[in-house]
């Protein structure tokens, strides 16, 4: 039973959902169209967010190994993918079609099953509208308020705290109109942009800080920013390059448990020009320095 998805992950069917998380984030990082200007970089990103929308979810997946590539109608996922049309979002096909209960989305000859809605039901149109919105870095730990125009309307959509670069929001009632039909909703996936001066690491922050060769050799008190308070760090004596120091509780929001993980900061010690010290005081330096590490 051929299972394209995992093709899509370059993982085996065997993978466990940890190994299916690592090859998702490097995949998305290497085809984000941020990164990757190839014009087919944009496709492929969509392809490999669709797969692990339901690689990543056990039910989904659970689905998948029972009927494999049946449920694209006997074809391989990016044929399937490329067949839905450049407007259409897939990620919201796969949930629809992988939410139906008992199997129900499934036609006579092993492909789907028409007339998957926005809403769930059979018969009933898809009025969903998909759209993509760029945030910064800050904003997408603190959480903020964007404004969204859309088909000749202005709204505002809140961004929740610690959401993640390729996530969706759902704007109720945003999306297109029908007679007779509930309206339906705009789906909006999150393009987090990269912060010169933070990375992220699921719910962990990491910061680099600079210090004196003093502070580093001898210890000290560092004051540094941060995205929401200013903190003091203690240094302690001898603190080595790239050496980091663990502030809990000062990283990322995790929308499920609530909590919020790790800061880690990472100094950075900058070393003064020979040429700016006293000439006595670097020629007891040169002389009294091991020349060995």
């Amino acid at each position: 039973m051929a299972k394209s998805l995992y093709e899509t992950l370059n993982v085996s069917e065997n993978a466990s959902s940890a190994e299916i998380k690592k090859a998702y984030r490097t995949l998305a990082k290497k085809y984000h169209p941020d990164m990757n200007k190839d014009p087919k970089a944009e496709e492929k990103f969509k392809e490999i967010n669709a797969a692990y929308e339901v690689l990543g979810d056990e039910q989904k997946k659970s689905q998948y190994d029972m009927h494999g590539d049946d449920m694209f109608g006997g074809q391989n996922f990016h044929d399937f993918a490329q067949g839905q049309g450049a407007g259409v979002d897939i990620n919201d096909i796969l949930r629809q079609m992988f939410g139906q209960q008992g199997g129900a989305g499934f036609g006579g000859q092993g492909g789907f099953g028409g007339g998957f809605g926005g809403h769930g039901g059979f018969g009933q149109p898809d009025l969903d509208i998909s759209a993509t919105l760029s945030i910064d870095f800050n904003t997408s730990i603190l959480g903020g308020v964007k404004n969204v125009s859309i088909n000749g309307e202005s709204f505002d959509i809140k961004i929740p705290e610690g959401i993640q670069n390729g996530q969706k929001i759902r704007a109720k009632n945003k999306g297109k109109q029908a007679q007779g039909f509930p309206r339906g909703d705009l789906i909006i996936t999150l393009n987090v942009q990269e912060s010169d001066e933070y990375e992220r690491d699921d719910d962990d922050l990491v910061k680099s800080f600079d210090i004196s060769l003093k502070t580093a050799l001898f210890g000290g008190k560092v004051t540094i920013p941060t995205l929401t308070k200013e903190i003091t760090l203690k240094v302690p004596k001898n603190t080595k390059q790239n050496q980091k120091f663990r502030v809990k509780e000062l990283g990322a929001l995790n929308r499920k448990t609530k909590q919020r993980g790790t800061l880690y900061l990472k100094a950075n010690i900058i070393l003064p020009k020979i040429e700016d010290l006293d000439e006595e005081f670097v020629e007891v330096l040169e002389s009294k320095l091991p020349s060995e590490i």
